[in-house]
């Protein structure tokens, strides 16, 4: 194991689960889920629908608040709530707000971080260009498609040079070219910002693309598998989501 595997985990879990209601009605949505997230990692979330696998997203962006158990994020100074743009989302249905324009959109996390306006402004262009969608800044989200709008919410998502995104579903409402589109995207700027995603998607194309596979059913992670040549030194625990050691992203 090298001494950079151990250096930074951004998020670790212990025997994390969410119950959502009480009694008969009790629904557990994520259950006794043990493990770490390092920095760079790649992740598809897969399993069937009403798995636990946006719940489990939503704990480990500090959206929802487990039932039992702890989650921590060393790697990020703490929970990321209440804090823009530590983590980046994609969400799979229209996200952007309808009365801005493009660019105001990408900018607005930035502005919400503190960030200047001036400053804001240059990092969403620099984004919307590393997307190629320079020619889309000043359109109004009515005006854009399904596969624009998506493009524009991970480049609203990376524009604040987040260390860890999570997204769900992100191509699930589009068609399949647009959808490899906006796959590629965002794994090539993830990639390329060296942040960790976390990818859940039905989308068995686009899963196939991420070196770090796990899979969810009934709220647990029944398998975890890494992709030959993703880690050389990589050693997996089925039903857990621990990595040891760096993975080549």
């Amino acid at each position: 194991m090298t001494a950079h595997a151990n250096a930074a985990e951004l998020i670790r879990c212990a025997g994390l689960s969410r119950t959502h209601g009480s009694g008969a009605a009790a629904v557990t949505a994520v259950r006794d889920v043990t493990g770490t997230l390092r920095p760079g990692m790649m992740v598809a979330l897969t399993g069937p629908s009403g798995s636990g696998k946006s719940t489990l997203l939503h704990l480990l962006a500090g959206l929802d608040e487990p039932t039992s158990g702890t989650i921590t994020w060393p790697g990020l100074g703490g929970s990321p709530f209440g804090r823009p743009g530590i983590v980046g989302m994609v969400l799979q249905g229209p996200s952007l707000l309808p009365p801005l324009d493009v660019a105001e959109n990408v900018a607005l996390p930035l502005l919400l971080a503190g960030h200047g306006e001036k400053e804001a402004r240059e990092r969403a262009g620099a984004a919307l260009a590393e997307a190629g969608l320079d020619d889309l800044a000043a359109r109004l989200p009515e005006e854009l498609s399904g596969g624009q709008s998506q493009r524009v919410a991970v480049a609203r998502a990376l524009a604040t040079r987040p260390r860890l995104i999570l997204a769900d579903e992100p191509t699930g409402q589009l068609d399949s070219a647009h959808a490899a589109v906006v796959g590629t995207l965002l794994l090539d700027a993830t990639a390329r910002l060296g942040a960790a995603l976390v990818l859940c998607t039905h989308d068995e194309a686009l899963a196939s693309r991420l070196p770090v596979r796990w899979q969810m059913a009934d709220g647990r992670l029944i398998a975890h598998e890494v992709a030959a040549g993703a880690a050389a030194d990589a050693v997996t625990r089925q039903g857990s989501i621990v990595v040891e050691g760096e993975l080549s992203c």
